[in-house]
């Protein structure tokens, strides 16, 4: 017989412990489901330098803002796998690691769902909340297989450092956060590198005296709704190529070039064995300047405006000099002539919703949910891209969304909404 929990929720991360925090505050029976413990991608699918983009100050949790005396420090890797840690014990999370849900479907005849697990276990819940995370499958190309056998490949989330790859050169996909911190990683370790560069935000990690977070957040950057960021998106690529790393600092195509990274377009495709790319680096540059041109009027706007002394623009001039491959572009790589051995994509990610057996999904595989609410009473998302505004799949705002969707789910059990619905409480 099934076990019965009136919600499940799927992930045990940021978002499934923010989501747990808001059931147990409006005291809502619920369990956490893991497939593997807590923070597993934080654990297993990240790199071993990598650190929070923000600073600490700005990464609290529900119930659980930050506490230490390094507020404008940037955690690593571990310390978030401890803060989660931490996070979880504090609450007495409900937690079951080592659990992977393998298909969740609808009970039929019922509005309740039905959960298998890779231990031939069965949940039943009236809810199930999914909080499995942005970052689920990495985007590699079809046409990765056409590189030479001898080269390494790998992903931005099996990435872990240098000497996990063969000696020689490495060509690093993608450009955005994940791409420029691991081509960072990778040249300050000795390694040649090649970065093909594809349309993203440029960003200061410092500007006025303040982390571009702070400028972010007391500006409401990160409360804009989804249809005006992604707009901006769609002319400027996505943001964030800043890091943490040695206190925090820019990650600058300029200065990747002079300290001798190759730059190169976006990656067309690889024919015969041999990447192709665009002659767009050119482009990109420009709209990558211009992306900053624009943040820094709108924090010289908000300055202005808010009356804040701030000291006066201290951020490198505009557009600075040249990036010389612009002018000359690779279009085409030999990997053996340049002694590349090992390529890194870091081109993005898709949704892996395929054990998801209820039709909640447009034809590209994203869930179809407002504000994380889909459809089908009982079944939400949440920590997804653009769930409800920008910071929704960030440690800092994924809370606002979790304590709407435990809103719901309470006002459901109260109001007897979940049986007028098609479904029903436990007899």
């Amino acid at each position: 017989m099934a076990e019965q929990v009136e919600t499940v929720i799927v992930g045990g991360s940021q978002a499934g412990l923010a989501m747990s925090y808001w059931l147990t505050q409006r005291g809502r029976e619920h369990v956490i489901l893991e497939r593997g413990r807590i923070g597993e991608r934080w654990r297993s699918e990240r790199w071993d330098s990598l650190t929070l983009l923000g600073p600490n100050w700005l990464n609290g949790l529900p119930g659980f803002d930050y506490e230490g005396d390094d507020p404008d420090g940037f955690l690593p890797r571990d310390g978030m796998v401890r803060r989660l840690e931490a996070y979880a014990a504090r609450y007495n999370a409900p937690m079951r690691c080592g659990v992977e849900v393998t298909s969740l479907q609808q009970k039929p005849g019922i509005t309740r769902y039905l959960l298998q697990t890779g231990s031939g276990e069965t949940l039943e819940a009236v809810n199930v909340v999914v909080a499995t995370g942005p970052y689920q499958k990495a985007t590699v190309r079809p046409s990765s297989s056409t590189l030479p056998p001898d080269v390494v490949q790998l992903s931005s989330t099996s990435y872990r450092n240098p000497a996990q790859l063969p000696p020689g050169g490495v060509l690093v996909i993608g450009s955005a956060s994940s791409g420029c911190q691991i081509c960072e990683d990778l040249h300050k370790n000795g390694r040649p590198v090649f970065l093909s560069v594809g349309l993203c935000q440029r960003n200061l990690r410092r500007y006025r005296g303040k982390d571009s977070t702070w400028w972010n957040y007391h500006m409401g950057s990160f409360d804009l709704s989804p249809e005006i960021a992604g707009a901006y998106e769609a002319r400027y690529g996505v943001p964030a190529q800043i890091t943490g790393v040695g206190g925090g600092h820019d990650l600058d195509y300029r200065r990747f070039e002079a300290e001798g990274v190759t730059l190169l377009g976006h990656l067309r495709g690889i024919e015969d064995g041999m990447p192709q790319f665009a002659p767009d680096l050119a482009e990109t540059i420009r709209l990558w300047d211009e992306s900053l041109a624009n943040w820094k009027g709108h924090v010289d706007a908000y300055v202005e405006k808010a009356g804040i002394d701030a000291p006066p623009n201290d951020a490198p001039p505009l557009p600075g000099p040249e990036v010389r491959a612009a002018a000359d572009p690779i279009l085409q790589l030999d990997p053996r002539a340049l002694g590349i051995t090992s390529v890194i994509w870091a081109n993005g990610f898709a949704y892996d919703f395929g054990w998801i057996k209820v039709p909640a999904f447009d034809g590209t595989g994203r869930p179809i949910h407002r504000c994380g609410v889909t459809a089908f009473p009982g079944l939400y998302f949440l920590g997804l891209k653009f769930l409800s505004k920008v910071k929704s799949p960030f440690i800092f705002g994924v809370g606002d969304d979790a304590a709407y969707l435990a809103e719901q789910i309470d006002a459901e059990a109260h109001a007897g909404q979940v049986g007028a619905r098609g479904g029903g409480s436990w007899p």
